[in-house]
């Protein structure tokens, strides 16, 4: 057992964690940080995206030493059937400024760089070490954790739960539910890797810049899931995810709609003649606001995809997790400095600085999005991306038809499709939760 008693303990070092380590650790707190891979990423190979604002609160001089791969000067959004998709797509010459507003980074490098500053910020980090369970006083206060290691018992004034979607530590104490299977995805990647000057001929790309491109229709197979490709400097991410109540229902493997997916034929140029080198499958939590759990105690406060904090509408997860890192180090700290205990009742700080961020106010926002998806996933994944499709095929095709025909056509193919009550239910319901 380690006998030095710590200000704070943060169980895992992604990006939540990390930010709520570096943030106490700067404020000269005594901070542990408890990490079960070899090194901090080590376990990680997702590609991934980095949004410049949330970082530099945290490292202002980060551009010049973090492992950053491209800032994005392009989004393109699909939506695919089995032989095509239909874009829209936004590339500004705005965003190879300065400092650019967001980059690629490979995590399993970011995560080892993100750590080195935690440490340099004086917190001690332990590598390959599990914790297993939270120590509670009879009260059920939490005053440490139990690590896998012999005699593993350390003691905190609080503890950071930063362990993933699936972390254990919570859900075994009964502090919050284990996820439910309709509020997580399971996405799997792969890296694909190419000369630094084909994927810039591929992708009308000058010097650093990159491209994300995010897609959804039948690609799912008529699930609530999405695909992606981001550009690296010199491999591409490339993947899939599905809701794992979704795919638990519908036998479909992820792997198997992975494979589907690079073959699609808007997509296999893209990564013609790739090596793949790395491959991996995380769990991301997909609830929105409504799944989000208890987010303090007594000891304790939960942060970044432990907490369900990933806004799944607008794709948005490792800003989200830096922010609810950061703030929950911010109210840490101003509990310590008025010599406070960390009750629930003092820790509810935190939760009132996240709702006044724009964390909770997007999540908020868009809280019935996930239910809506879920519940018609055929229609906004299946029936639809065919029936947009359709129409823009017998649109750009000239083949002596009038156009009057083809324009009854299209739209008699809508009804046919979906019933036209269906279709505005759809739409009303869609535009509400999007208010």
């Amino acid at each position: 057992m380690i006998e030095e008693k710590f200000d704070a303990i943060v169980v895992g070092a992604g990006m939540a964690g990390n930010a709520a380590a570096l943030t106490m650790a700067k404020r000269g707190m005594k901070v542990l940080q408890l990490e079960r891979g070899e090194y901090p990423g080590s376990k990680n190979v997702q590609g991934a995206i980095l949004y410049a604002d949330m970082l530099e609160k945290l490292v202002p001089e980060f551009r010049e030493e973090a492992p950053l791969e491209r800032h994005i000067v392009e989004q393109r959004f699909w939506m695919m059937n089995d032989t095509s998709h239909v874009g829209l797509q936004y590339r500004s010459d705005d965003f190879n400024e300065e400092k650019p507003n967001r980059y690629t980074i490979v995590r399993a490098q970011f995560d080892k760089w993100f750590s080195k500053e935690v440490q340099k910020a004086g917190a001690l980090v332990l590598c390959e070490t599990t914790a297993i369970e939270l120590v509670q006083n009879p009260q059920g206060k939490v005053m440490g954790v139990r690590t896998d290691r012999k005699g593993g018992e350390i003691h905190a004034d609080v503890v950071v739960l930063a362990e993933g979607v699936n972390g254990l530590l919570g859900s075994r104490a009964g502090l919050r539910e284990v996820p439910k299977p309709e509020n997580v995805a399971l996405a799997v990647k792969e890296m694909h890797f190419l000369p630094r000057e084909t994927i810039e001929a591929r992708f009308n790309l000058n010097g650093d810049e990159g491209v994300v491109i995010e897609a959804a229709g039948t690609i799912s197979k008529g699930m609530t899931g999405v695909g992606f490709i981001y550009t690296n400097k010199e491999s591409i991410s490339i993947g899939l995810g599905c809701l794992v109540s979704d795919l638990k229902t519908s036998g479909q493997t992820p792997y198997g709609l992975l494979e589907a997916f690079k073959r699609h034929p808007s997509v296999a140029p893209l990564i013609e003649g790739s090596e793949v080198k790395e491959y991996a499958a995380h769990l991301i939590p997909e609830g929105g606001f409504n799944a989000i759990p208890q987010l303090f105690g007594d000891g304790w406060v939960v942060v970044g995809d432990a907490a369900q904090l990933n806004n799944a509408v607008h794709r948005e997860g490792s800003n989200l997790a830096m922010t609810s890192g950061r703030i929950a180090g911010e109210a840490i700290f101003q509990i310590k400095s008025r010599k406070d205990p960390f009750t629930a009742d003092n820790l509810k700080l935190y939760k009132k600085m996240l709702d006044d961020s724009f964390v909770i106010k997007d999540l908020k926002k868009y809280k019935d999005m996930p239910a809506l998806l879920h519940t018609s996933s055929r229609n906004f994944f299946l029936t639809y991306p065919e029936l947009i499709a359709k129409a823009m095929q017998t649109y750009v095709r000239v083949d002596g038809v009038p156009k009057i025909e083809k324009e009854k056509a299209t739209v008699k193919s809508f009804i046919a499709g979906r019933s036209l009550t269906g279709l505005l239910g759809d739409a009303f319901r869609f535009a509400r939760a999007w208010r």
